[in-house]
This record gives C-alpha cells, sequence and structure tokens, in this order.
C-alpha cells in the first residue's frame, strides 16, 4: 500500500468499496468526531439505504487505503467541511461534481 498523505486520518468507508464489490462514488465530508477522523465518508455506487443502515456495512481506515483503491480522491483531500460530491467517469477522465449543483470541481 502507497503511503499518498502523511498523517492524512481516519475516514468511515463503505465496506462495498473496501471489498471491490462496489466502486467510490459519493464522497461528502463532516465534521470530524475526533483528533483522528478527517471528516470524509466515501459510498459506493451500489450503497442504498438498506445497505447504509447497517453500522457493520461501513468500517473506519486510513484515507490512504481508500486512496490505493481510487487515487482520485487525492484531489479532494484539502476539500472543506460541507463538501459533497460525487464521482463519474466522462470520455475516460474522472471527474468529481459537486452533488447539489451538478457543477464539475476538480
Amino acid at each position: 500500500m502507497k503511503k499518498w498523505i502523511e498523517n492524512a486520518g481516519g475516514c468511515i468507508v463503505s465496506k462495498n468499496i473496501i471489498t471491490g464489490k462496489g466502486k467510490l462514488k459519493w464522497c461528502v465530508r463532516e465534521e470530524s468526531m475526533n483528533e483522528i477522523d478527517n471528516g470524509w465518508r466515501f459510498f459506493s455506487d451500489i450503497d442504498n439505504d438498506e445497505f447504509l443502515s447497517r453500522l457493520d456495512h461501513m468500517c473506519i481506515c486510513d484515507f490512504n487505503t481508500v486512496a490505493n483503491i481510487e487515487p482520485a480522491i487525492l484531489s479532494i483531500y484539502a476539500c472543506e467541511v460541507g463538501t459533497d460530491i460525487e464521482l463519474i467517469e466522462k470520455d475516460g477522465e474522472k471527474v468529481f461534481l459537486d452533488s447539489t449543483t451538478g457543477e464539475k470541481l476538480y
């Protein structure tokens, strides 16, 4: 595993991403719960309300672990609390869109 960002902190991630069942799709940054938590929450393209209603379907891991699965998130690491974005692939390029406005971010 490559360590992209030193002391990147932990995030909450769908197990569908960790196991490879789903692809990283939704990225939300919330207030940190403690000094280790960086506030990032990552959800997959196959997550639904029923899946997300079970806490054991999510896990805590280092941001770098998720970046090794989907390196595109390296460009959003410093986004502010309240960020709510979607990762899409358009014309062979991965792009982040604001979930509210649809505006391209990165």
